[in-house]
């Protein structure tokens, strides 16, 4: 008999015992998803976001240059003939006013904050990209001394590969951002 004293007491306690289990799970994953969270909304912030933008930017910028200069022409330097003075000229000043200053953006963006990265490793078109930007301040370097012997990096852009992992990248991690929220392409679900 002196059991049924003990049972009362003892289903309490392994009720409440598991309720603070599931209490205690519960708040593990809604930590695990708000960290998540959190590094999405980083890596949009200070990666994705700007590397999205600027990329955009540069194809605005790079398809105006184009409609006004040589745009018959498949490439500006790789096609008969070859460019003007006054066209060797206007390639010029976009390349150190207009593409390059978008270029060292991107640059920048991704060299410091690699951390943020989808990935283990860099993108190859990541790396190409920097490449691309490095090798092209000697270029730039040479137009400062008067040399104009050279008008290309000696590594090409790798734009459609850049383009293609920004913008994926991009619009992934926004619909990631926006499930938790419970947000789908803007708008509120049921």
């Amino acid at each position: 008999m002196d059991w049924k004293i003990w049972i009362a007491p003892s289903v309490t306690l392994f009720v409440a015992f598991v309720g603070f289990a599931a209490k205690y799970l519960n708040d593990i994953k809604l930590a695990q998803r708000r960290d998540r969270l959190d590094r999405i909304n980083q890596q949009l912030k200070f990666l994705y976001g700007p590397l999205y933008a600027t990329d955009q930017a540069a194809r605005t910028a790079w398809l105006g240059f184009r409609s006004k200069y040589r745009p018959e022409k498949e490439s500006y330097w790789r096609s008969a003939p070859p460019p003007t003075e006054d066209e060797a000229e206007a390639w010029r000043l976009w390349i150190t006013e207009v593409f390059m200053p978008l270029n060292l953006r991107l640059e920048k963006i991704i060299v410091e904050n690699a951390d943020l990265l989808i990935e283990e490793e860099m993108p190859e078109s990541l790396l190409l990209l920097v490449a691309h930007v490095s090798a092209y301040k000697a270029v730039l370097k040479n137009w400062e001394n008067g040399n104009y012997s050279e008008h290309t990096s000696l590594v090409n852009y790798p734009w459609r590969d850049v383009r293609t992992y920004v913008q994926a990248s991009f619009m992934n991690l926004k619909q990631e951002q926006a499930r938790p929220l419970g947000l789908l392409h803007g708008k509120k679900t049921a």
